[in-house]
């Protein structure tokens, strides 16, 4: 069975939520928005191209900063309504220069960083 986004079920904006997971280690990077078309991008080009909300344009992972997401599998849940994006990740994921985008925690009820710009 060939796959389409055709059937994803994206919100009413046309998006559909990505997290983005290390396939080798298993931590997870990120999270962002893909669009049908974005979907296919990163299909084509084994580049993770996401949806930029703030810039209404494509954003391959990297680009400019050279932190690239070459594309290892992507998969979608039981409702077909979010996607996990298996990554090969160069350098930091996150735009504050650490790993992860998930660098804060509650303990104990106060917020920690749990992990540093690399």
């Amino acid at each position: 069975m060939s796959f389409s986004p055709d059937a994803l079920t994206f919100n009413d904006a046309g998006l559909i939520p990505a997290i983005a997971q290390d396939a080798e280690t298993g931590e997870v990077l990120m999270m962002a928005w893909m669009n049908a078309d974005s979907i296919r991008q990163t299909l084509q080009t084994g580049r993770v191209t996401y949806w930029s909300r703030s810039r209404a344009q494509f954003w391959v992972k990297g680009e400019t900063s050279g932190h690239l997401q070459e594309l290892v599998e992507l998969r979608f849940d039981c409702d077909s309504d979010c996607l996990l994006v298996l990554v090969r990740q160069t350098g930091p994921a996150c735009h504050t220069g650490r790993r992860s985008c998930f660098y804060r925690a509650v303990r104990d009820g106060e917020v920690v960083e749990i992990a540093q710009p690399l």
